[in-house]
């Protein structure tokens, strides 16, 4: 596991609670406000920031996180510069970074380059939703020679032996989709995400962090009561969107979330 993620998941075990991981769409609303966003996380408590790539046709994402990404796509942003500005995210945000994307992107900029040259630019970990651990081989082995995780979905339909597959195959935690479907806010938790935890930490011993449809300070409590990471991502992309602020918004959301996984 690259040191970063080791040391934050041990630093939160120590602290007694769960680690603050949100999501921002890279570039999203413009270069300038995403810097200052991941800023004002890091500097409000943030311990993991993902940080999506857009993509075209990004299956797991839900309403809010497609509009953020279309809009980034539609300045005609090339994978090198996405990276790039990854890498000056880390960097202002002072957190351990884990990119999101799909790997219709990797294939086409190279495995090993993309994993290479995401390392350099500090990031710890990728996620890659849409592709299965089966066919991960290449992927992982990419990941290997440049020192990043390979992060796994577990789903609620994942069975035993897919969760320890997905514990051998992967490195830094396991992302739990707390709810079959894409990615966006929910009034209220799926009540099997605490389940699905628990039949993770069954197959493996890495950390486990819970997304999808977590949304609220609230419902980051209830995630943190089982879990050892709380992804928020729909919710928080909203609010850069929207906010007159948004770094300020940020701030202020982020640091809600803090105080809402404190043990």
């Amino acid at each position: 596991m690259p040191s970063e993620l080791r040391d934050a998941f041990a630093r939160g075990r120590a602290e007694g609670r769960a680690l603050v991981m949100p999501f921002f769409v890279c570039g999203y609303p413009d270069d300038e406000t995403f810097l200052e966003s991941v800023r004002a996380a890091g500097e409000a408590g943030a311990d993991v920031l993902e940080l999506g790539i857009p993509f075209s046709d990004p299956i797991m994402d839900g309403p809010v996180i497609q509009e953020a990404a279309n809009r980034v796509l539609e300045r005609h942003v090339h994978t090198a510069g996405m990276i790039e500005l990854i890498g000056k995210a880390k960097a202002a945000s002072g957190c351990a970074v884990v990119a999101m994307t799909y790997y219709n992107i990797v294939f086409h900029y190279g495995l090993d380059a993309f994993a290479s040259d995401l390392a350099a630019a500090g990031a710890a970990g990728a996620i890659l939703p849409d592709l299965v651990v089966e066919d991960a081989g290449a992927w992982r082995a990419a990941c290997a020679r440049a020192g990043l995780a390979p992060v796994f979905i577990a789903a609620q339909t994942s069975p035993p032996d897919r969760l320890r597959a997905l514990g051998e195959a992967g490195d830094g935690f396991v992302y739990a989709a707390s709810l079959l479907g894409v990615t966006g806010e929910r009034a209220e938790l799926n009540a099997g995400a605490r389940a699905l935890v628990e039949r993770i930490r069954a197959a493996t011993d890495l950390p486990v962090a819970v997304g999808i449809g977590v949304s609220t300070p609230e419902h980051a409590r209830d995630v943190a009561a089982y879990a050892d990471g709380v992804i928020v991502g729909s919710a928080l992309v909203r609010l850069v969107g929207e906010a007159a602020d948004a770094p300020e918004a940020v701030r202020a959301f982020v640091g809600s979330l803090r105080d809402a996984v404190a043990r």
